[in-house]
This record gives C-alpha cells, sequence and structure tokens, in this order.
C-alpha cells in the first residue's frame, strides 16, 4: 500500500546505489552529500560517512527540512521524539562512544531494528542493527 511518509518512495528509489572504489565517485551519492553543510574538502569523495547526508536528501526531496548536518546524531534534534517505531520513522544509531547512524526504519524485532539508510555496506541498502544502540526515534 501507500507509504504513510513521502520521504520513503524516494528512498526506495535509491537501493543499490553503491560506492565507488578509488579516486572516482558516484555522482549519485556525491548529490547527497551536496544537501547537508559537510565540509566542502570531503564533499568530492563517496567514501566520507553519508548516512545522514542520504537521510536529508531523501527528507528534502519529500518537502520537509532536514537537519542539513552531515552528523547522524544531528538527527536527535529534529522533529519529535516517539516511543514505538513504525516504518518510516527515523532511527538514531549509536557508533562507539561519539559516532551514530541513522536511516529509516522498515522492521525489527526484540533484539533489532532494520534500516533502510544510505552509507550501510557502502551502499544504500537494508540491514539489520542491535536494537541496544537505537538512541531514538524520530518523526517531523
Amino acid at each position: 500500500g501507500p507509504e504513510e511518509f513521502a520521504w520513503m518512495p524516494i528512498a526506495l528509489r535509491e537501493l543499490g546505489q553503491s560506492e565507488v572504489t578509488g579516486p572516482d565517485s558516484n555522482p549519485r551519492i556525491t548529490e547527497y552529500q551536496l544537501s547537508t553543510e559537510l565540509d566542502a574538502g570531503l564533499r568530492p569523495s563517496d567514501e566520507t560517512p553519508w548516512c545522514s547526508d542520504f537521510a536529508c536528501w531523501c527528507v528534502e526531496g519529500a518537502g520537509y527540512a532536514s537537519t542539513n548536518s552531515a552528523a547522524a546524531r544531528s538527527w536527535l534534534s529534529w522533529g519529535r521524539p516517539i516511543v514505538k517505531p513504525r516504518r518510516g520513522v527515523i532511527v538514531v544509531l549509536s557508533r562507539g562512544s561519539m559516532g551514530g547512524h541513522v536511516g529509516f526504519y522498515t522492521g525489527g524485532g526484540l533484539d533489532h531494528v532494520t534500516l533502510l539508510g544510505g552509507n550501510q555496506g557502502n551502499r544504500v541498502s537494508t540491514v539489520s542493527y542491535a536494537r541496544s544502540r537505537v538512541l531514538g526515534y524520530r518523526l517531523p
């Protein structure tokens, strides 16, 4: 059926967009990066972490303001928090003590969440993560 959140069809169309190893970059990923205030020196490479760039690009494409930040944890201050995720909700995960990851919720279980997101295995993909890493669920 129809997606509740307008950014989901945008994100789903990007499944499989993948980094190019070496000096060349996938211009589509460079396009995601241009939707944030990422340091200009890092912009040209698709090997810079780009999960938040992808989330910003999808959300902006759906007509919403994004965090305009390449930092995944920036999403913790976006919109409003919710307790129980549903399809399309933005999920922020921890990565180490300071790092993070962000993607769109597509499902989960007792011990995991499944996210559609960018920079997952160096591509736009669907991957499961430990639920213990969830820092927050956000809606506009």
